[in-house]
């Protein structure tokens, strides 16, 4: 696998620094947009133009990240094997609008959209340094910084109820394959519907964390959690061990695999249905008989399960497929992607030792470069990494008569 993913990165790797750098351009420009347009009269639609674009910082990131990976297809061998087959390549406009709806559930149930926010707050705090600093020095009050909540809440819920609506209606013409680019307008109003909802979200959240926390049910179970800990043996270690080790699962194989199912979206190979992941078990009668239940029946079950579906049905799914062509091909993939983050981190702090630097501030400016190249490198080598675990997976499949796809 390591020798495949160098292979891919490097038969691609000019179109890999284009779609990267137009990316990271296009990012820049957004957020430093987003700063700009936040502070004058105006204000709450000065915020709503705000949120507009941060929602267009996520769709870029999802356009660049489907470029990035659809660029790989040229140096697949599944993909050249589907050509001999005579199976036409998928155009990238068209790879766009069949993932854009699944890439916007992914990418809000595993909360990708925070490092944009966070990304977003640290530009505008940087930008707006000094109005910030004079404000405070002065006693003044500022709205430096808070542009993601101070949007009102009745606001809010308008545009909230206005996504809603949008997302619906192209949600549905998704499901009947009408027209183009409805998927990536559905993915447009699937993220505004969020981050037009920021601020009310939190407002509500506070309100209903004092309510909740004077329930008797609440101080019940508080109160229950605290005996556990005196009373039932190990919990407390097994609590402290669970804590350390949930995080660790979550970035070494949980975002792998949700990166990987990206991947699996933008070649082709993707389900998100339940019935595919039992299909073959003793479980699949179980689904048929909910399918076949009162509609009613079905809808309060989606509706009490649509959270852990949306988060962790697809990867199921695609871990599902991947064992297809070995499980320690999957084993390979998550020590690969960590071995990259964990390197790419140490030949970062090297890099600047060789630097070296005895003004401090002299990294406000080649620190830039720096992480430039570090993020090309890590970047370009995930994509090609996800790119080989899916040709290795698919390929074995291909060659035990077994092809792989989302049947």
């Amino acid at each position: 696998m390591p020798l495949h993913t160098v292979r891919v990165a490097g038969k691609c790797a000019l179109p890999l620094i284009l779609w990267f750098a137009a990316g990271e351009l296009a990012r820049y420009a957004l957020l430093y947009a987003g700063t700009e347009v936040a502070y004058g009269e105006w204000r709450q639609v000065r915020l709503v133009a705000v949120m507009t674009l941060l929602t267009l910082v996520v769709l870029a990131a999802m356009t660049v990240t489907t470029g990035m990976l659809h660029s790989l297809r040229g140096a697949l061998w599944e993909i050249r094997a589907r050509a001999a087959e005579g199976v036409s390549d998928e155009r990238f406009f068209r790879t766009l609008d069949r993932m854009a709806p699944a890439f916007a559930v992914l990418y809000l149930a595993w909360g990708f959209h925070a490092e944009d926010a966070r990304d977003f707050q640290q530009m505008d705090l940087l930008h707006h340094f000094y109005e910030m600093t004079e404000a405070q020095w002065f006693g003044e009050e500022t709205d430096v910084g808070a542009s993601l909540a101070d949007l009102d809440w009745r606001v809010s819920l308008g545009a909230m109820a206005v996504m809603f609506l949008l997302k619906t209606l192209f949600a549905k013409l998704v499901e009947k394959g009408k027209g183009r680019f409805y998927g990536f307008a559905a993915a447009f109003s699937e993220f505004g519907f969020v981050f037009y909802g920021l601020n009310a979200t939190v407002a509500f959240a506070d309100a209903r964390a004092e309510w909740t926390d004077s329930r008797a049910v609440v101080v019940g179970t508080k109160q229950a959690l605290d005996n556990a800990k005196e009373t039932v043996p190990a919990w407390e270690a097994f609590t402290e061990a669970f804590g350390a080790f949930w995080p660790l699962f979550l970035d070494a194989v949980a975002i792998p695999l949700a990166w990987l199912t990206v991947a699996m979206l933008v070649f082709g190979a993707f389900s998100d249905d339940r019935r595919t992941l039992v299909k073959g078990t003793r479980l699949e009668k179980g689904v048929d008989r909910l399918e076949s239940s009162h509609d009613l029946t079905r809808k309060s079950f989606d509706h009490v399960t649509s959270g852990f579906t949306d988060r962790w049905l697809p990867l199921a799914n695609s871990l599902r497929m991947i064992i297809r062509g070995g499980a320690p091909l999957f084993g390979m993939m998550c020590l690969c992607y960590v071995a990259i983050e964990v390197g790419s981190r140490y030949a970062d702090r090297a890099v600047r030792t060789l630097i070296g630097s005895e003004a401090e501030w002299t990294w406000m400016y080649v620190g830039v470069p720096v992480g430039f190249v570090r993020d090309l490198l890590v970047t370009a080598l995930t994509m090609a990494l996800l790119a080989a675990t899916f040709d290795l997976a698919a390929t074995r499949a291909r060659l035990r008569g077994r092809p792989l796809n989302a049947s």
